[in-house]
Order: structure tokens, then sequence, then C-alpha cells
């Protein structure tokens, strides 16, 4: 589904969050939307790489990365597991790399920036907790709906309105 967030903003006022602008949109999908599954993490993709293996339909993966600007945590292999287990998109609170690649996939995927480095693996990292970045709460189970005009957040899931 494609998503416009200003429409969204006009139509559920009182009901969404606008997280503050920083993102940057280098997916494939320029829109994207779904039920947030959260991952706290700092410097290390362990979870992020666990959680794309797993089937993703309906849902966005938002990552907590501490806005860390010292490595990727996510590349191209994992990006292309999340499409292929049908995730809409992926929000990352730090960097990603590979960003031609992941520019073609059929994924939305927004970050802060790139860096070629990538992260450590030690399996560091909490799952499902509520995390809270750009002036908004991410909680498991809400909604989140971004594009490039912004990036918005909902206890339930929101209906584009009708022109």
């Amino acid at each position: 589904m494609n998503y416009v967030t200003p429409d969204l903003c006009d139509a559920y006022p009182d009901l969404i969050d606008v997280v503050e602008p920083m993102f940057v949109n280098f997916g494939g999908k320029e829109s994207f939307g779904g039920e947030i599954v959260t991952i706290k993490c700092f410097e290390d993709n362990s979870l992020v790489r666990e959680e794309v293996d797993k089937p993703g339909q309906g849902k966005v993966l938002v990552v907590d990365a501490g806005g860390s600007h010292r490595c990727a945590m996510l590349g191209d292999m994992l990006a292309e597991k999340a499409q292929k287990n049908g995730w809409e998109g992926i929000l990352m609170y730090g960097c990603i790399r590979d960003v031609d690649v992941i520019a073609q996939l059929d994924l939305g995927v927004q970050a802060l920036g790139s860096h070629p480095m990538k992260s450590v693996k030690k399996g560091i990292g909490e799952y499902q907790i509520p995390v809270t970045f750009g002036g908004v709460v991410f909680a498991p189970g809400d909604y989140i709906y971004a594009d490039n005009n912004g990036v918005i957040v909902s206890p339930e899931p929101l209906e584009m309105p009708e022109d």
C-alpha cells in the first residue's frame, strides 16, 4: 500500500505522533507502514540478523541503534533477507551500508545515514521493548508509517483517507 504521511496527519491529528525529521529514505519502497517490532542494540546487529530471518508480513522493524554513526547496522544481505521474508520496512536509528543495492529492493528502509564499516556480532541487544528517539516512543504492537515526508506512529492501524 502507498501511504502519504501528510494525509494521515490530516485525517488522524489526535492519534498520531510525528518523529522529528532526521531520516533519509534509502529503500526501493518510498512509502511503507505496518506493525512495529523493536530491537534496541548498539553497534551490534546480531538481533537484526535474527529478526529479518523471521516472517515479517505487515510489520516494520524499528531498530534503536543509539543514533550511532560509527558503523552500519544493516547491509544488502540482511535487507535482502528482510525483503524475502515479507517485511514492509526497516527504520534504523543508526546507519546502513550497501545503499545502491538497498535502493533496488522492494523494501522500505529509512536510516540516519550510510557508513561503510560493518557492526560487531556479539549477540547483545534487547527485543520487543519500547524504544524512544526522535521525540516519539515506538512500542511493539503500535503502527508506523513512513514516506519521503516523514515518519509517524499510531497506537492503532490507520487507513488512507478517501480523496
